[in-house]
């Protein structure tokens, strides 16, 4: 696989490198379970004794290859700061670097639990100094869905058909690119594949990783669930749309009751028969266009 050579590749280098003082493979080139192919990401963590200088100077990024494109972030742990680094090489690598400042190696060590990056899987590749010695062992439960609470079950189902009223406005006002921000992103990659992620976890006693923003869905879900979650996807159009809307809610809605039920958890009904009787209300108004939303 391409990934080791790439892995062979960056070891050799932080071997040269006197502020690298460990290389820690994470992610899915760490998970024994993992569905890996060709294009799977490197995911590597640098911890350095001179992260700022990694943050700043863009220059050693070109020492595995030419980067093609790149994006950046930073963020916080344990009160200190990390970066990330993604790029994506000319030769088709792509490796997400993780800068982090060499002492955050003793703060994994010390805490109770491997933070989330960890606990998900972890290779140690090169460690100089032997401080990732003291670690933990991934329990790769990271990112499992856990059981909701009745009132977090409520909310999604509330935040859902809240969402839908959104995309009928919208459809009316002829305003198809905020209708199908809702319809898309709020409605489906978030409420309802959520629930769909909960209605897996029931089947597998809360025990699975479902992939980042639904990319275990068509691998997990029943082909018939499946097909039925293809079918809300479609074009621009008003009519699709509407049609999609309503497709939507028809799965929300039997997925949501079978959640509940298999959680002891009351649907709430009223919300959505008068949710779904205010939708088809609106799209039985005359006149396609109305005056600028006000959302």
């Amino acid at each position: 696989m391409r990934q080791a050579e790439v892995l062979e590749r960056l070891v050799a280098w932080g071997e040269e490198q006197p502020s690298v003082r460990a290389m820690i493979l994470t992610s899915s080139l760490a998970r024994p379970d993992a569905p890996l192919d060709i294009l799977s990401d490197v995911d590597v963590i640098l911890a350095v004794t001179d992260p700022e200088r990694f943050a700043q100077d863009s220059a050693w990024q070109s020492d595995y290859g030419a980067p093609m494109v790149r994006w950046s972030d930073q963020s916080d742990q344990s009160g200190l700061t990390t970066y990330f680094r993604g790029v994506v090489y000319r030769d088709g690598a792509k490796i997400d670097y993780s800068i982090w400042p060499a002492d955050l190696l003793a703060h994994v060590a010390e805490a109770p639990v491997l933070p989330d990056e960890l606990d998900v899987g972890y290779r140690v590749l090169l460690d100089k100094d032997g401080r990732t010695s003291g670690w933990s062992a991934p329990t790769y439960r990271a990112h499992i869905p856990a059981r909701p609470t009745e009132a977090e079950y409520r909310d999604l189902v509330e935040e859902f058909w809240w969402g839908t009223t959104y995309v009928a406005k919208s459809l009316w006002r002829d305003e198809i690119v905020f209708a199908k921000f809702i319809l898309d992103q709020d409605l489906r990659l978030g409420a309802l594949r959520v629930l769909l992620e909960w209605r897996i976890e029931i089947d597998h006693d809360w025990s699975l990783k479902p992939g980042w923003f639904g990319r275990g869905l068509k691998r997990l879900l029943p082909a018939d669930t499946w097909s039925e979650l293809e079918s809300t996807y479609v074009g621009a159009g008003s009519d699709e749309n509407w049609a999609a809307l309503f497709r939507t809610t028809a799965l929300f809605r039997r997925i949501a009751k079978e959640v509940g039920q298999a959680l002891g958890y009351e649907y709430p009904h009223q919300v959505d028969d008068q949710v779904a009787a205010y939708l088809e209300e609106i799209r039985s108004v005359p006149g396609a266009s109305a005056p600028p939303s006000r959302r």
